[in-house]
């Protein structure tokens, strides 16, 4: 029951992208969370899932919808989410001749029992012989190489595509966690409203996103204006394509709000845990992982706001199904972090 078998599968569903581990392979699927659907017939119909799908978004007629299944960390459309995972499920084992693998998913810490069932249900509709559920800042602290099952305090904050999931672990569980609503899909939105309203200029989703990577920051650079980078959207007035500049002290201030609220939640969280476990954390920091953890000066803002040591984990996009792909190997030992 326990030893993991060639074809067993580890799967990250996040709100942004999909990462799957497979049993002495390692990650051999990073795509965008994204389902592309024809609607012209009547009855719905899968045309692409992941980057294909992905490049539709904002430019598909009518009859074709180009949506994200997931939303805030949890399942907003389970038939697209279905057909997402079986997707992932089919494409890891292609032409390997392995049949229902067994599963170890991640889920948010908040999500409801319904919630629950409605991940397993979607792996085992898409294949899957066994789904193990692991919450996913148990994954990640997995995945950054923390001590989870010892009885030092330690603290993880994963910041990923819909949420930010702050969590305190110490002998095998989650013994304190906040979920913030904010993740890197809230930066880019903030991004999105700030060249709207700053430059007249409406972006998409791609674009937003290119900015906050080139260019995006938590805190302002202390020598002026910082990077620039030139991108081009529809000036609101005229109606024509523009071309403007952005620069990285703008974009700081634009993304003011949201990482506010992830400095909030962290600061929530470390009020709530037991002195015995905030003493741990004074000497052992925070981690940062997930994608928004790659945000410039992102660790400045978290340790001038608590006074703590902040680093980033290496290879924090994919420390979420790197820690799925161990608890995957090790099923007998670190069975107690799963999920009943």
């Amino acid at each position: 029951m326990f030893g993991a078998k060639a074809g067993d599968l580890a799967i990250d569903l996040g709100t942004a992208n999909t990462l799957v581990f497979a049993k002495g392979r390692g990650i051999v699927m990073n795509e965008p969370s994204v389902v592309a659907i024809a609607t012209k017939s009547g009855k719905p119909q899968i045309l692409a899932v992941g980057e294909q799908a992905r490049q539709m978004l904002g430019k598909t007629p009518e009859s074709i919808r180009a949506i994200r299944p997931m939303r805030k960390g949890v399942i907003g459309d389970f038939e697209a989410a279905q057909a997402m995972a079986s997707y992932f499920i089919k494409q890891a084992l292609r032409k390997r001749g392995f049949r229902r693998p067994r599963v170890v998913i991640t889920t948010p810490h908040g999500a409801t029992p319904v919630e629950r069932r409605a991940i397993r249900e979607a792996c085992e509709g898409a294949g899957a012989s066994q789904v193990f559920l692991i919450e996913e800042p148990m994954a990640a602290a997995i995945g950054a190489d923390l001590p989870v099952t010892s009885p030092r305090g330690s603290m993880i904050v994963d910041l990923g595509g819909g949420t930010t999931e702050i969590a305190v672990i110490s002998l095998g569980g989650i013994v304190n966690a906040v979920t913030v609503p904010v993740g890197g899909d809230d930066f880019d939105e903030a991004i999105h409203g700030h060249v709207r309203r700053a430059h007249n200029v409406a972006i998409g989703e791609a674009t937003a996103e290119r900015i906050k990577q080139q260019v995006g920051a938590a805190l302002a650079p202390e020598d002026g204006l910082g990077q620039t980078v030139q991108v081009s959207g529809r000036d609101l007035v005229s109606g024509v394509p523009k071309a403007i500049q952005v620069s990285e002290a703008e974009i700081a201030d634009s993304l003011t709000e949201p990482v506010f609220s992830i400095v909030e939640g962290v600061k929530s969280a470390l009020e709530r845990t037991a002195p015995e476990l905030a003493a741990d954390i004074v000497d052992t920091g925070l981690v940062l992982t997930g994608g928004g953890a790659l945000l410039r000066r992102l660790p400045d803002a978290v340790r001038a706001a608590t006074g703590l040591p902040v680093s980033v984990a290496e290879e924090p996009l994919t420390c979420g199904v790197r820690g799925a792909g161990t608890v995957l190997a090790e099923l007998r030992t670190l069975q107690s972090v799963l999920e009943e």
